[in-house]
């Protein structure tokens, strides 16, 4: 048997969870106190909490296959502004050269509201006989100014990286920490480029230390499968990435829950809720991908692609906030930051004569409510309890607690608002889903997402003392993910390899675009996927120029197999049903090739008295395992064979593309082919799409069975 090992080193605990490779099922999870001070760092607490969960499970180093960790430390270096000083190195010429000198000072950096990230600049005249001896005095300069780390930076080395590249070696001889902008990013906008790579420099030289330790760790074990570490767009990128771009595991914590709930729940469209103690961590999924943006550190815009979530300071553990014995908020603290014990793990004799009383957990904080009872023992009132109590936490949850004991605790405060405890917890819940309810709708409002076929689904410890009750409220459709306690850690063991490829390219031609897909492929394949793993996703963005592509793909080659069950016709169009809302005689299966059906649910409306008609085609491609893959609100299919798919794609995508005064629009366009689908919706010009496909579709030969989906633009 193999198994996949992921590691999620948080703030308190570090959490181990080990995961059978063939069938995804969890096997076991262990956690252990988090290593701040330890020698070795966090890396003590990885190699501790990998050699128990070996132990416990009785397992072999050689029948680990993957093995991935998640990590707060670059998150955590920012906040806590524990950064190094970073030399700027400018090169440039002329007048062109002066613009540069200016969009490449930074100054400080505000990281928080007390915290900076200090830099300092030179500037070199390239294009001169003495470019080497300028560059190597001003590298020289900057280390004995205190700089740490040293950014290069050229406007418009994206096009042209060699002076770049040339002071990158030269910081190697000299023996300091580097980073090219071109290496961060290949978007135009040298000022956005250089301070995204500023940052990045900031923490190489602790994040380099903590890599080297945590990959000596592993090869101690005895693991010989390469450490990959968690990225802020859910995917996971080898330790030597680390060693160049740290930036990119910032914010990665929330990201792993992500990864969870797209590998371990196989989420198609939904809302993924990670509900910690303090906070819930909010993001979106639409057709089986994760919704990124460029984050932004300390107010400043930067050129990272990470995850789109929203925090919102409600959790679990969230305390009430009261006014003359009154409720009028929940949040943001929580608590153990008041240093109380929650109401509802407690025990129904602890409840001894509870009378209310109120605390302020920090200075200029309102009042917040806890009880004190007579055996001088004192409890928060919680959200979990209000949870608990308003009967939204099932038997066996994680969060489920002592009913009783959290009645008794609210008694005092139901009693000052002159209504029931029942009530009391219902408002509460209530100014929750308020605040979380505003970010949902805003995610499904951001993304084009329908209600209908939106699917809220809650992760973290303290998942039900949010979500059900915020699904209910909005109208939506939820679930928990199963284990959901740990869903971050599993994310991390079943996160895919992954990496954007963006440039700045104007009326890109299909060179380009085959160009930018290849080179995302390759820094896949140089990431350690198996190459016929690999997926490629290519999309332009006509509004900023930008050409993006993303590769994805599993260090090795696997069936998608998650049950091992296979679901025949009927049982996937009873699957299609309860997720469009409609009887299961009203699901149709257009199309199949064994591995993928292609399900969609005739809708007809009427309008002028039933003068007019129009038909709308809601469509499903499931795979046989009954996961939804590509859900549409309007879908059109069309079914070809391998020597014809082009003509007929060609045929398709010209009778769906919309005209008007702005020119024209193409569908959003996928092909079945075997088990996959091929991702062409990013595209704008059919000629494009063709080529894409083309590249796609190299094995294919005359008797495939391909199957064609067209869907509007919007959807």
């Amino acid at each position: 048997m193999k198994y996949r090992i992921g590691i999620d080193v948080g703030g308190t605990f570090t959490d181990a969870a080990l995961i059978n490779n063939d069938t995804y099922e969890l096997v076991n999870t262990v956690k252990v106190p988090t290593t701040h001070t330890a020698k070795e760092g966090v890396a003590a607490g990885i190699i501790q909490v990998l050699v128990k969960i070996m132990e416990e499970s009785d397992e072999k180093a050689e029948d680990v296959i993957f093995i991935s960790h998640g990590t707060t430390q670059a998150t955590n270096a920012l906040l806590e502004g524990d950064v190094v000083k970073v030399g700027i190195l400018t090169i440039g010429k002329g007048i062109q050269g002066a613009k540069s000198k200016n969009d490449t000072t930074m100054g400080k950096i505000a990281l928080t509201e007390t915290k900076y990230l200090e830099s300092e600049n030179r500037y070199v005249e390239s294009e001169t006989e003495h470019f080497g001896k300028d560059v190597r005095d001003a590298v020289t300069d900057l280390i004995k100014n205190d700089c740490k780390a040293i950014v290069a930076a050229e406007a418009f080395s994206v096009d042209n990286p060699i002076c770049e590249n040339e002071v990158v070696k030269e910081c190697g001889s000299q023996d300091i920490a580097s980073t090219a902008t071109n290496e961060i990013s290949k978007l135009y906008g040298l000022k956005v480029r250089t301070r995204t790579a500023v940052i990045n420099a900031s923490i190489m030289p602790k994040m380099l230390e903590a890599a080297n330790m945590t990959e000596e760790s592993i090869k101690k074990a005895g693991i010989k499968t390469p450490l990959m570490v968690m990225r802020c767009d859910g995917g996971v990128m080898t330790v030597e990435e680390v060693r160049k771009r740290p930036i990119l595991t910032i914010l990665s914590g929330p990201a792993a829950g992500v990864a969870g709930a797209l590998m371990y729940e196989k989420l198609t469209n939904g809302i993924f809720l990670e509900v910690g103690g303090t906070s819930t961590d909010i993001s979106c999924i639409k057709d089986g991908k994760v919704m990124v943006k460029y984050a932004e550190v300390g107010g400043h815009k930067t050129y990272l692609t990470s995850l789109d979530v929203r925090t919102v300071g409600i959790g679990g553990g969230s305390m009430m906030q009261i006014s003359q014995g009154k409720l009028v908020d929940v949040g943001p603290r929580s608590a153990h930051i008041a240093g109380l014990d929650y109401e509802v793990y407690s025990n129904p004799e602890d409840m001894e004569s509870p009378k209310l009383c109120s605390i302020r957990p920090k200075e200029n904080d309102p009042e917040y409510a806890y009880v004190q009872c007579g055996n001088g023992k004192k409890f928060a009132l919680s959200l979990a309890g209000a949870a608990n109590i308003a009967g939204y936490v099932e038997e066996r949850d994680y969060a489920r607690g002592n009913v009783k004991a959290a009645k008794l605790a609210w008694e005092p405060l139901a009693q000052s608002m002159g209504c029931t405890v029942e009530e009391a917890a219902i408002k509460a819940l209530v100014l929750s889903q308020n605040k979380n309810g505003a970010v949902v709708k805003a995610l499904l409002e951001d993304y084009g997402m329908e209600k209908r076929t939106t699917l809220l689904v809650g992760g973290g410890g303290g998942a039900s003392a949010v979500v059900p009750h915020l699904a209910e409220a909005l109208g939506l459709k939820h679930k928990n993910a199963k284990n959901a306690s740990v869903i971050s850690t599993i994310g991390v063991a079943l996160a895919m390899i992954r990496d954007t490829v963006e440039r700045t390219i104007i009326n890109p031609t299909q060179q380009d675009i085959l160009t930018v897909r290849r080179e995302a492929e390759e820094k896949a394949l140089k990431a350690g996927a198996a190459p016929e793993s690999i997926e490629v996703q290519v999309e332009i963005d006509n509004t900023k120029n930008v050409v993006r592509a993303t590769a994805m793909g599993t260090t090795e080659l696997r069936a998608k197999d998650i049950t091992g069950k296979r679901l025949n016709s009927d049982e996937l169009k009873k699957r299609v049903a309860e997720t469009v809302d409609v009887g299961a005689d009203r699901v149709e299966n257009v199309a199949d090739n064994g591995y993928i059906y292609s399900m969609q649910v005739p809708v007809v409306s009427k309008k002028l008295f039933g003068l007019i008609k129009s038909v709308r085609r809601p469509t499903c491609l499931i795979d046989d395992e009954g996961v939804i893959r590509i859900q549409k609100r309007n879908g059109f299919i069309k079914v070809c064979n391998g020597d014809d798919w082009k003509k007929i794609l060609g045929q398709v995508i010209e009778s769906h593309t919309e005209y008007n005064d702005g020119g024209k629009t193409l569908p959003n366009s996928y092909i079945v082919y075997g088990k996959r689908i091929i991702d062409l919706s990013g595209l704008l010009d059919v000629e494009h799409v063709l080529a894409l496909a083309e590249v796609e579709l190299q094995s294919v030969v005359p008797d495939d069975k391909l199957i064609i989906l067209c869907s509007d633009r919007t959807d």
